[in-house]
């Protein structure tokens, strides 16, 4: 009975055990929420976005040979007038392609008259996003299948788009057939930025471009909590060494 008693009054009391400092508290809060907004943001652009890489110069001005762009998995339904995306169609060569939708089904697309302006559904198109280059020398016009889509790329003298391909099915692929919608430029890095959603076919209604997804702020989650991760890290070993330097000083 004795010892039992003994070892019991040998143990330090409660309040003589080292506590955590209000400043350790905080350094592994910040921490965390690091991890949490770091991993976070690196799985949601990992679940729903794929790097491509563009080959030709078919997209100038928007996308140019060697970029790296960021594009979001989707389903047909979300494919809308003004959205570039990437797809693979037979027809086609079957090779991955960058193209912007610029009609879908129930549509009917055409540049015809003097001008050689892209019309749809007779209703004139303004489009910034072409490359600067003198008007287009064909003319056509399509009436767009249910379920498909009329794809142009922006530099209109030196794509080989739906109007190469007039003769299977109007030049048209199925909706189906588009795996993502491009979001972002990623390389090289001095042309690194989201895409801005285009209005040119919002006058005439139905399908539009679609919305940015949550790339922007998954991409800022992600810089935001390793950079807090690195920073509290930092400041928390130089607290600590500068902490074990005085104490040293004063023993």
């Amino acid at each position: 009975m004795s010892s039992v008693v003994e070892q019991v009054a040998d143990r330090p009391p409660a309040a003589a055990r080292p506590r955590r400092r209000p400043a350790a508290v905080l350094q592994g809060a910040v921490i965390a929420l690091g991890l949490v907004l770091l991993v976070g943001g690196f799985a949601v652009m990992a679940l729903d976005y794929r790097p491509y890489n563009i080959p030709t110069a078919s997209m100038t001005p928007t996308l140019k040979v060697g970029d790296t762009v960021l594009a979001r998995k989707i389903d047909d339904g979300a494919v809308g007038r003004g959205d570039v995306v990437v797809f693979r169609d037979q027809a086609w060569g079957g090779e991955l392609m960058v193209k912007r939708v610029v009609a879908v089904g129930g549509d009917t697309v055409a540049i015809t008259g003097g001008d050689h302006r892209l019309t749809v559904n007779g209703k004139p198109v303004d489009e910034p996003y072409l490359a600067a280059q003198s008007a287009e020398s064909g003319t056509f016009s399509v009436e767009v299948p249910p379920g498909r889509l009329f794809l142009l790329g922006d530099n209109r003298q030196g794509s080989l788009d739906s109007r190469v391909h007039l003769e299977v099915d109007g030049g048209t692929i199925p909706a189906g057939e588009v795996q993502a919608r491009v979001e972002s430029t990623v390389l090289p890095f001095g042309r690194a930025g989201m895409f801005a959603r285009t209005s040119a076919f919002d006058v005439i209604g139905g399908p539009k471009a679609g919305e940015p997804g949550p790339l922007e702020p998954a991409a800022y989650a992600t810089v935001v909590g390793a950079a807090l991760i690195v920073v509290t890290s930092a400041v928390g070993g130089v607290a600590g060494l500068t902490r074990r330097l005085r104490n040293r000083r004063a023993s």
